[in-house]
């Protein structure tokens, strides 16, 4: 089976959407496709819910962003979490690259598979043309993973976008719980049922 890309050109009005059942890849054979080749790691894509999306182009205000992030949260982490930057985490139906995730452990305990869901405590996404996606389809894809907490770092409208409470599988899967943060607000970082450190906004905002 080959694959080729649908891929727009400057101009083009609409993307169409095919209207015939479409195939849906697993984990597993994403992960052959990139073992075999015909997916590299400089191909802009990653798996959400079955399905190949191409990843949105980072700005310098969202590389600006990241980096800030990562400061911040690298500083109020204790041993025995560290922060990983832009990397995939392994779930049931999809492996997204999030732009920053706490996880537990250390790098060297990752030597041969990507964190699963019940290693990562924080996934952080930074939002600037990727908005509508990080409200939608990636908080689903945490959601239904259980994934504790989701922030988004909304460079757009200057604030952060805090879930929790995922519901794990559902019909609907969500966060039940959503507060949005000013940058002159403290955000608090809970690992655990823990307060570790209260980080103000506007130090993660470029």
């Amino acid at each position: 089976m080959s694959l080729s890309p649908h891929v727009v050109q400057p101009g083009h009005p609409l993307l169409v959407v095919p209207t015939e059942p479409i195939w849906q890849l697993t984990v597993g054979q994403y992960h052959e496709m990139v073992r075999a080749g015909i997916l590299s790691e400089d191909d802009p894509v990653e798996l959400l819910e079955g399905w190949l999306v191409t990843k949105m182009m980072k700005n310098p205000p969202h590389c600006a962003a990241t980096e800030l992030a990562r400061k911040a949260l690298e500083q109020a982490l204790p041993q025995g979490l560290h922060v990983r930057t832009q990397e995939p985490v392994t779930l049931a139906t999809s492996e997204p690259e999030f732009d920053l995730a706490v996880v537990r452990g250390g790098l060297r305990d990752y030597p041969d598979r990507h964190p699963g869901a019940s290693d990562v405590i924080l996934v952080v996404e930074v939002a600037d043309a990727s908005l509508e996606r990080d409200r939608t389809l990636k908080k689903r894809v945490y959601a239904e993973a259980g994934i504790p907490a989701y922030w988004i770092v909304n460079v757009l409208e200057r604030r952060l976008e805090v879930h929790g409470n995922p519901s794990g599988p559902s019909e609907s899967p969500g966060y039940r719980t959503h507060q949005d943060y000013r940058p002159e607000e403290q955000v608090p970082l809970v690992i655990d049922g823990q307060e570790l450190a209260r980080i103000v906004v506007g130090d993660l905002l470029p």
